[in-house]
């Protein structure tokens, strides 16, 4: 049975995907093209700020980290934040992924974890980390002390869709989407606050990423008036081998 060729309903059983690594696409000199926008902004007013992007990513290659063979990943504007490149690990259990650079004091403390978990069954779910008393490294109640968080995400394989971005339209799109929940403990009041981070993908057969979108909440300790920030990047142009779309 062929994800390409099969018809989902809601009351269908569950099913594993078929040459599943055809969605995630990582031969060096792959190139993928993103239009990008960010809104940020309060609760009530989530479109203070609305910026428009672009991003591109490429294959550069292979390294080694503590061992293990990864895939580099570099993107010239991921989210708006500047050039990274980030690393990948696609073997038969699954992806995980092993930190990107430059990265942050709570990611090192993340990685090595795993994003997609092979046989990719539709639908299904499992948890990515639960790990608590890490270090956020963010002083946000300002004390002289970084705060101390409890963290974890859970990744569910969702229905195929179809999905239209600029490069075209899709059929039986995989779409995941992980949820992860901090709950972050400030140092001076001893109160804990909540933050969350949603990220939903999808990917199709032959091409690789389409789309993203992620939601982040980010509570303020000083008033109930959470921040969010959300940024989508959609597909314009990928460019696999000699293959151009």
């Amino acid at each position: 049975m062929s994800l390409s060729t099969y018809a989902y309903s809601a009351d269908s059983s569950p099913f594993v995907v078929e040459n599943v690594h055809e969605y995630f696409p990582d031969q060096v000199g792959n190139e993928w093209v993103y239009r990008g926008r960010m809104i940020e902004g309060g609760m009530v007013r989530i479109a203070e700020k609305d910026t428009q992007f672009s991003n591109v990513s490429n294959v550069m290659g292979e390294e080694t980290i503590d061992g293990v063979k990864v895939t580099v990943f570099h993107d010239t504007n991921p989210g708006n934040q500047g050039p990274s490149d980030s690393y990948y690990r696609r073997d038969a259990a699954g992806i995980r992924y092993y930190g990107s650079k430059p990265g942050t004091m709570l990611e090192r403390q993340l990685v090595p974890y795993q994003i997609v978990r092979f046989p990719l069954e539709i639908p299904s779910s499992f948890k990515q980390f639960n790990r608590q008393g890490l270090d956020l490294g963010m002083d946000i109640d300002r004390d002289g002390e970084t705060e101390k968080v409890d963290i974890e995400a859970v990744s569910f394989v969702q229905e195929p869709e179809r999905m239209t971005v600029p490069a075209g339209t899709y059929f039986n799109a995989i779409r995941l989407e992980a949820k992860m929940t901090m709950h972050v403990h400030l140092s001076e009041s001893g109160k804990t606050i909540r933050g969350t981070d949603t990220m939903t993908v999808w990917f199709a057969r032959g091409v690789g990423l389409l789309k993203y979108i992620e939601r982040q909440t980010i509570p303020s300790f000083r008033s109930e008036n959470e921040r969010v920030v959300e940024v989508t990047e959609v597909l314009e142009k990928v460019k696999l081998g000699s293959v151009t779309k």
